[in-house]
């Protein structure tokens, strides 16, 4: 079988391997066929060799979809036939976080694609217990976005109850309008979504996002107002991770609000700590996501709730996944998200 190997910075080696078979599996483990698989910023910077904590070589790969073709014989979640996708988190399952449910910041959590070998071949094998079964109807496609859904859901749960609040996204990136999208799915009054790109404003209004700043052009202070009035708003995410950004969630929420970094900063942002103090800010960090958070973007996309098909932007063969990551560098302001497709 055919697998796509980051072996350094810039450099896909394509190699063939053994058939993974049915053979090979315990009796908890499930063999899929992968179909599709999206490039994720975070391998974007691997690619570039400014990701700190991927391991070379590696395997790329952990946004994915595909068609179950073997189980294990204790394997009750799905059966031969069933589309799937999994969770790439590897975690100890021994360590404090583990055992009080907080996996998603295990202490030796390795991730596939960055620290364990990812999903990019043919065929891969995964445990029950990381696996999602998606609905007969479900796009494989689609499938191959849940993982950055679950990014999505689990951020904006960790701004508490968002009913009837007035929220603002900072960054229109998949991510920053994924958060968006689950954010008024949760019950937000309103949401204003901030980027410097006019592209990816106009892809969020084309995902249902109504109230969009281009912050190059209008200042924040003054969008909010243009969009919030005198209500302002009550909980921010900083999904462009950009210390300007963050400082100006914080000086601009009102008093008590709370402001959710999702972004991955390349350098710490110098942040107001008067604002922090003085405003009574409630400053929450978020980490991937956990199983009932795939669940959710599962539930939400199958609804409409959340719709997925204006981020998609470009699409390659399995053959030119290191094409793919080049046309990304070349044409960053408009890739959204870019789709391998391992049937072409």
């Amino acid at each position: 079988m055919r697998q796509a190997v980051l072996t350094a910075p810039e450099r896909i080696e394509f190699r063939e391997v053994p058939d993974l078979t049915a053979a090979r599996l315990g009796e908890d483990e499930i063999l899929i066929r992968v179909k599709k698989i999206g490039i994720c910023g975070s391998e974007i910077h691997s690619y570039r060799g400014e990701h700190p904590a991927t391991y070379y070589p590696v395997v790329q790969g952990h946004e994915y979809s595909g068609i179950v073709a073997a189980v294990g014989s204790r394997v009750t979640a799905c059966k031969p036939g069933d589309k799937a996708t999994a969770r790439p988190q590897l975690v100890c399952g021994r360590c404090a976080p583990c055992r009080r449910g907080q996996y998603n910041v295990c202490e030796n959590l390795r991730v596939q694609a960055f620290q364990a070998d990812g999903a990019a071949q043919d065929y891969f094998i995964v445990p029950q217990d990381r696996l999602v079964r998606l609905p007969d109807k479900f796009s494989l496609e689609y499938g191959a976005m849940i993982e950055p859904a679950a990014v999505g859901a689990h951020a904006a749960s960790r701004a508490g109850d968002l009913a009837g609040r007035n929220v603002v996204v900072s960054g229109a990136g998949t991510i920053g309008n994924l958060v968006a999208q689950f954010v008024l799915a949760r019950g937000a009054r309103r949401v204003l979504i901030t980027d410097v790109s006019d592209y990816r404003l106009e892809i969020a209004r084309k995902c249902g996002i109504a109230d969009t700043l281009n912050v190059a052009k209008t200042p924040l202070k003054e969008g909010i107002k243009a969009v919030f009035g005198d209500e302002g708003f009550q909980a921010a995410f900083e999904v462009a991770g950009v210390e300007s950004s963050v400082r100006a969630l914080m000086e601009c929420a009102e008093k008590g609000s709370t402001i959710v970094v999702v972004a991955v900063f390349a350098k710490d942002p110098a942040i107001s700590m008067f604002h922090l103090g003085e405003h009574e800010l409630t400053l929450v960090g978020t980490m991937m996501y956990r199983h009932e958070d795939y669940l959710t973007a599962v539930e939400e996309i199958s609804s409409g709730k959340i719709t997925l098909a204006p981020l998609v932007t470009d699409r390659f063969p399995f053959a030119q996944y290191d094409e793919a990551y080049r046309f990304i560098a070349r044409n960053q302001e408009k890739c959204m998200k870019v789709i391998i497709d391992l049937e072409q």
